[in-house]
């Protein structure tokens, strides 16, 4: 059992922490807790009787996550690392904070997965993607995956894995566990005409010979088979059909599960957001909600901060939606210029620790789409210059481009430039995305993200 001083300690600090601002508190009580017991995460994810439900993936996992809370919150009092929190201190701070909680709801680092696995013995994991992403601070994909398959080689047995099949290398984690669900997409009217550039796991995980798809979706996640070894995605035991995108405003689709089918309609755009609640509601489901909740949780959900959120700006509005790889950053392209390509956008490029310092990934982002329709692109952030050369590159003329590196006056300039009543794109990377949210909580016009989302 926790020591009630070592309780009272770790929560001061967690006040001190939100009364600076400091990120809520979220990650230090976690690391002040495990230098004083190292054992305590262990002991705290074991007192909840509900267990531990942990999601991770490169892209989506913050979305997928408070959309499983949205759905299990009326049925669980939950410890969830809402602040997006998800190294393994930001875990220990979360369950340290959420005492009387039933059920741990976990975003974990892709990074932190197997670490977090081995300590907190979940009742259910969602594993969504593996993007190239960061490469400096993980590796490259192989090596993540490899970390994932041991930690899924070690889970218990009463554990169930949530899979996305659509993606080659999670997708055969399936076989790596003996409760598994696999879940993905099953529409090609939506599928993209070909592989992009970009795609990530191209190759048979198997014997190297590159995959043919019979519809990619988003990046390498589709409908895959290896032509020399016969690699394929695996049966699917949740889909998502009858898809329809409606621009930059919501999705739908039919959730077909054993159970039966239930109309989803989503508040958020995007197929990529398709693929964020399929995960959700196959977690869900494994965790015991019925279908019906979880259609009905979904249609409750709003955006994550600065995942496709609006934020009213004197009449206006701010459009966020957060990039950090060729992937995320394709989908946000497509999703924009589905629903009408901007005439104004900022976007921000930061090279922090948190961000990945090897920005060499913007120039495997297709931009182009979305640069035809602009009239003016401000790039912004530490790496605004090289943003800037890559638009140049892409076709842009240099006198619609402009440099600004001050995110805070890159944004008053593009609001200065948008019409009363309409909405400035803002794309910035992690990093950045955290600036503009202390900007518009600073200017009051939204409150920080830790007191927003709950």
């Amino acid at each position: 059992m926790l020591t009630a001083a070592e309780i009272r300690v770790a929560r001061l600090v967690a006040g001190l922490s939100r009364r600076v601002g400091a990120g809520a508190g979220m990650t230090v009580p976690g690391k002040l807790l495990s230098k004083v017991d190292p054992g305590a995460i262990d002991r705290l994810a074991a007192r909840l009787p509900a267990g531990v439900a942990a999601v991770s993936a490169t892209n989506g996992k913050t979305t997928t996550t408070a959309m499983a809370a949205e759905i299990l919150r009326p049925r669980f009092r939950l410890a969830h690392n809402h602040s997006g929190a998800n190294l393994v201190s930001g875990v220990a701070s979360t369950l340290l904070a959420a005492w009387n909680a039933e059920l741990g709801l976990l975003e974990v680092d892709e990074g932190a997965l197997p670490e977090v696995l081995r300590r907190v013995r979940p009742r259910a994991v969602c594993l969504g993607n593996l993007f190239r992403d960061q490469l400096d601070r993980y590796g490259e994909l192989e090596l993540v995956a490899e970390r994932w398959r041991e930690a899924v080689a070690h889970l218990p047995e009463k554990t169930v894995l949530v899979v996305n099949g659509d993606d080659p290398r999670v997708g055969s984690l399936a076989q790596a566990h003996g409760r598994s669900i696999v879940f993905g997409v099953d529409d090609p009217r939506v599928a993209r005409p070909a592989l992009q550039h970009a795609a990530d796991s191209k190759y048979c995980v198997r014997c190297g010979t590159p995959y043919e798809y019979l519809a990619a979706y988003v990046g390498h996640l589709g409908d895959y088979r290896c032509p020399n070894c016969g690699h394929a995605r695996p049966a699917l035991d949740v889909t998502a059909r009858s898809i329809e995108l409606h621009g930059l405003e919501r999705a739908a689709f039919d959730l077909v599960t054993s159970e039966g089918t239930q109309r989803v309609e989503l508040g958020l755009p995007g197929l990529y957001n398709v693929y964020n609640a399929l995960g959700a509601a196959t977690l869900a489901q494994a965790l015991g909600s019925p279908l019906e909740e979880i259609a009905a949780g979904l249609a409750r959900f709003s955006a994550a901060f600065g995942r496709f959120e609006r934020i009213p700006v004197d009449g206006k509005q701010l459009l966020l939606l957060l990039i950090k790889n060729p992937a995320g950053a394709n989908e946000a392209v497509r999703t924009l210029v589905d629903g009408g390509a901007p005439r104004v956008a900022v976007v921000a490029l930061n090279d922090a620790v948190a961000d990945g310092r090897d920005v060499s990934w913007i120039w495997d982002v297709d931009f182009e789409p979305l640069l035809e329709g602009l009239q003016t692109v401000i790039a912004t952030g530490e790496r605004a210059a090289e943003l800037a050369l890559r638009f140049k590159y892409g076709g842009l003329d240099e006198s619609r481009i402009v440099v600004e590196p001050s995110l805070e006056a890159a944004v008053d300039q593009g609001l200065a430039l948008t019409p009363d009543a309409g909405e400035l794109v803002v794309l910035p990377t992690y990093t950045a995305m955290l600036a503009l949210q202390r900007v518009v909580a600073g200017r009051g016009l939204a409150k920080p993200y830790w007191e927003r989302a709950a």
